[in-house]
């Protein structure tokens, strides 16, 4: 009766500038599905700070460390897992909302704004139990808004 969502995986390496390489399949994805540009924006955007928040703080910059990137493609819904291999041991059980003002007058340090962009930008985002296998396990998910003109 469900159907299955089509998936998409692509495993990059730990470094620098690699996260544009799964921006640009996601943003790939969603245009192919009927998102607008600007969710197309908000959805490469947050991709690549995730991918970029595994590299740093999952996988510690080690070279021999991968992210998994895996996308689920409904009819309704892209959701986007990014998967790391644990070695900055887990992931914060909540993280404040930054004080954006005391980060831009320079009073307070910049970190932690990625999540924060990362959960204005799309519909549901959070840290998640993998099946299996060690990591932490971030999803995203960004809903279809179907265009009603035609």
């Amino acid at each position: 009766m469900g159907h299955r969502p089509r998936i998409v995986e692509l495993t990059i390496p730990s470094e620098y500038g690699y996260e544009k390489l799964a921006m640009r399949l996601a943003g790939s994805v969603a245009e192919e599905m009927g998102f607008t540009p600007d969710r197309v924006q908000d959805l490469q955007t947050a991709v690549a700070e995730a991918c970029l928040n595994a590299i740093e703080h999952g996988n510690r910059l080690e070279a021999d460390t991968q992210v998994l990137i895996l996308l689920s493609i409904e009819p309704d819904r892209l959701a986007i897992d990014v998967r790391d291999e644990g070695r900055g041991g887990p992931p914060p059980s909540e993280v404040p909302e930054p004080d954006i003002e005391q980060q831009v007058a320079g009073l307070m340090p910049t970190r932690r704004l990625g999540m924060y962009l990362i959960k204005h930008l799309v519909d549901e985002a959070g840290f998640v139990e993998p099946e299996m296998g060690g990591g932490n396990l971030f999803r995203m998910v960004i809903h279809l808004q179907r265009n009603r003109e035609s």
